[in-house]
């Protein structure tokens, strides 16, 4: 019996890559969301991509103002919820037909997007929920056989690298020490947001294969590729040898 294109492609292992909100920030420019765009092509042709846009300075900007107008934290998230998915709609243009068209709004709908066999793009879909939980679920959901967080920085440190030039980069982490962490840098959940508690405790329960790495195309295709151990990986235990 001959298999059709389709299900060969809805078949195709899928990998879950969370993008930095900074890609689409003020002075974003239509050939650096394009770059992104012809990455993802590119890597489609072997996995199929599950891409979670953050919503980066143009969401903080539009929070703080509201904060300052009064608003509640709840309408807040939802704010940065809906900037996010701003930012999805963007990539997804960029991607043309290779992209499930619509932005799922929950879990189930990326379920079902992910069945098209296309590149299926997410922001935010819960209130009080980081873009890295929801990439984590997304991630355990769709059975992802990797999870990529490309941000501002080149990984997980033992402290800020904002401040503290000496800040030392680990190659491997376990969830464990994340966790302690984070329990001791308030930056990790601000300036210097890599992950969280929510992410962390998914990653764990579901063994999901963690890498954080700068944001840069050839970083993500060579990440993909194993070519070079870019970034921190985070595992769930410490290897055995």
């Amino acid at each position: 019996m001959k298999t059709t294109n389709k299900s060969r492609i809805i078949h195709k292992n899928r990998i879950v890559i969370k993008l930095s909100g900074s890609i689409f920030s003020y002075d974003a420019r239509e050939i650096s969301i394009k770059k992104y765009a012809q990455m993802l092509s590119h890597i489609d042709k072997k996995i199929q991509p599950v891409i979670i846009t953050g919503g980066g300075v143009i969401a903080r900007h539009y929070i703080n103002l509201a904060r300052n107008l009064g608003s509640d934290e709840a309408s807040l998230d939802i704010m940065g919820i809906e900037v996010s998915r701003l930012n999805a709609k963007l990539l997804i243009a960029a991607l043309q037909d290779l992209a499930y068209s619509q932005v799922p709004i929950d879990l189930e709908n990326v379920a079902i997007a992910v069945e098209s066999g296309k590149i299926v793009v997410v922001g935010g879909l819960h209130p009080g929920q980081s873009t890295n939980a929801t990439s984590a679920l997304i991630a355990e959901k769709v059975k992802a056989s990797t999870f990529l967080n490309a941000t501002d920085v080149n990984g997980i440190y033992d402290s800020d690298p904002n401040t503290n030039k000496k800040a030392k980069l680990f190659k491997e982490i376990t969830v464990k020490e994340c966790m302690d962490i984070l329990g001791k840098e308030n930056s990790m959940a601000g300036t210097y947001d890599l992950m969280d508690i929510v992410a962390l405790k998914v990653i764990e329960r579901s063994n999901i294969p963690t890498r954080i790495l700068r944001s840069d195309v050839t970083n993500i295709k060579n990440a993909i590729n194993d070519k070079y151990s870019i970034g921190t990986e985070i595992i769930a235990v410490k290897k055995q040898f």
